[in-house]
């Protein structure tokens, strides 16, 4: 019992470290840990990490508004489809095979190094918008923050809202059915589809990431999957974690992020499809 707390706690830390960096919530670490490392049923580890998230947006969310990475506006507006994406996707948690979540949980990893590695084949970041879209304007979307890797303020306009509005309510039912916060999802909708940088779309991924959790933890809280014994030791690892991510995120240069993110993120994605075959490695 005393090994699978301190386990739990060393896991909360890892995925707070590395969640508030990456904008990914921590939950694609839970996950894939708890479940294949310790043998915890798979929709217990979900509920876990719905609690995870939330722990990580906590405690990310309190330093990157200090550092004024967030686009709260930005944040605001695409929590309506992840939110409705989110209560969906718990709901729907609940008739789905346990096999299947693992094929889903693993092809989503999957797909994220495969965003993150095509980056990095480019040796550039995506090319910024140039001017906000008539929405992004409407709303006034778009945003500056001062980059301490670089020393310099930049301004960003921010464009294509309706394809990332539309990829969030993905983000949000990936969320409620797997319980990871889904910021990779949140991450391409900003950086990729609307174009902002990937610093200020993490950080806003970790704002986005809590409010997310919160609708679906309901669910996961009524049908008695959520188990405190496994929550509460993750959350506190979690929270401490965070704290010092967020103090390394906004040092690092934006290529290193990726480097990070790819290995992770391809290994759990591979183990987590063989686990939903039956295999263990």
């Amino acid at each position: 019992m005393a090994a699978n707390m301190a386990l739990l706690l060393v896991t909360g830390l890892a995925a707070g470290i590395l969640g508030a960096i990456l904008g990914i919530g921590g939950g694609m670490i839970v996950t894939p840990v708890i479940t294949i490392l310790m043998g915890v049923d798979i929709k217990y580890a979900i509920a876990a990490s719905i609690i995870a998230v939330i722990a990580t947006s906590s405690g990310a969310t309190i330093a990157y508004l200090r550092d004024d990475l967030l686009n709260l506006r930005v944040a605001m507006f695409l929590e309506i489809a992840t939110t409705v994406g989110a209560i969906v996707g718990a709901i729907a948690a609940g008739f789905v095979p346990g096999n299947f979540l693992y094929w889903l949980f693993g092809a989503l990893l999957i797909f994220s190094t495969y965003n993150m590695v095509r980056k990095l084949m480019g040796k550039k970041d995506a090319i910024p918008a140039e001017a906000d879209d008539k929405i992004a304007d409407k709303l006034r979307l778009g945003g500056s923050y001062y980059d301490k890797s670089t020393g310099k303020n930049v301004d960003y306009s921010v464009t294509n809202v309706p394809g990332g509005f539309t990829m969030m309510f993905g983000a949000g039912l990936a969320s409620g059915m797997l319980g990871i916060g889904s910021g990779a999802f949140k991450v391409i909708a900003m950086d990729t589809i609307m174009h902002m940088p990937l610093k200020p779309s993490s950080a806003t991924s970790n704002l986005m990431m809590g409010v997310t959790a919160a609708a679906s933890a309901t669910v996961y809280f009524f049908n008695g999957s959520l188990q405190p014994g496994i929550a509460a030791p993750l959350a506190i690892g979690i929270l401490l974690g965070a704290t010092i991510g967020t103090r390394v995120m906004v040092l690092l240069p934006t290529r290193v992020l990726r480097m990070i993110f790819v290995p992770i993120m391809g290994y759990m994605g591979i183990q987590m499809l063989l686990k939903g075959f039956g295999v263990s490695i």
